[in-house]
């Protein structure tokens, strides 16, 4: 990995600095809504007039093109507001959002869905693409897709897509932080600046990370789609809050409501999502 300039090795150190004793972390169960089929990935919206969740369905297999897919609307309560919001896509996995913009990886396509009209407005082919997988959004408009089988994360920028990234080992969640972005990198978290130079955030992870959210500065919860959810400290410590392996619980694309601090967990096989409160 190349070193980053002086100006970013000095923002990284004031981002991730500072080994200290960490309060333990917890997750307490809120509720769990039912009948979802196969859901991969939740995102929060902070609507003005009434916040909400969009909720990924697969419905099918994960890498087949069967029409079959879509997209839920969840109250932040659990109740289904419109279980068919959009329909007819194929393997929906990560979203993000940008103004009044839906951007979704569905398997090699980057899908644009118009909220305000509830329609899909575009279906941008990824060339190469095998397994798209996390979607994020710089507050600039920069679209970062990841593909998991290709170890590579695309940018759309300016109506193109292009290759961003290559060589990322099993690259899977995104979160865009200004101007860097921070990767999932099969058992790592690594964050990667405007140069596109990487450095380590933590690892140690017991399996490959899936989704990613920043609780506060330097600090993540992270899910591994095996049934883990882990809290990472701003020192690259980790501390293991869900292990669900032994009851094959999924713990796939995570959401995450800043304002009330509530976790929200799809559950892929069992067909369910589960809310928790960060304590």
């Amino acid at each position: 990995m190349k070193k980053f300039s002086t100006l970013i090795v000095l923002s990284f150190s004031l981002l991730f600095a500072g080994a200290q004793a960490q309060a333990a972390k917890q997750l307490e169960s809120l509720w769990q809504t039912i009948d979802l089929p196969t859901p991969e990935s939740v995102l929060y919206v902070a609507d003005k007039k009434a916040p909400y969740l969009f909720v990924a369905l697969i419905d099918g297999q994960g890498d087949v093109a069967d029409g079959k897919g879509g997209i839920a609307k969840l109250a932040t309560d659990g109740k289904v507001i419109d279980k068919n919001w959009i329909s007819g896509l194929n393997a929906p996995k990560g979203m993000a959002l940008h103004e009044n913009y839906l951007y979704v990886a569905d398997i090699t396509e980057l899908v644009i869905i118009d909220i305000k009209k509830q329609k899909v407005i575009k279906k941008i082919p990824v060339a190469d693409s095998v397994f798209l997988n996390d979607v994020t959004v710089n507050s600039s408009g920069v679209v970062f897709v990841s593909d998991t089988r290709t170890n590579k994360v695309h940018r759309y920028l300016d109506g193109k897509i292009e290759l961003y990234l290559d060589k990322v080992s099993s690259a899977n969640g995104l979160k865009a932080l200004g101007s860097t972005l921070v990767v999932g990198a099969g058992q790592e978290l690594i964050l990667v600046d405007a140069d596109k130079n990487r450095a380590v955030i933590a690892k140690g992870f017991e399996s490959g990370i899936d989704g990613i959210e920043m609780i506060e500065r330097g600090e993540f919860i992270v899910s591994c789609w095996v049934g883990l959810v882990y809290y990472v400290h701003s020192d690259g410590g980790l501390e293991l809050l869900i292990d669900s392996r032994e009851q094959k619980i999924n713990t796939a694309d995570i959401g995450y409501d800043p304002n009330t601090q509530q976790l929200f967990v799809p559950n892929f096989f069992k067909n369910t999502v589960t809310a928790y409160q960060l304590k």
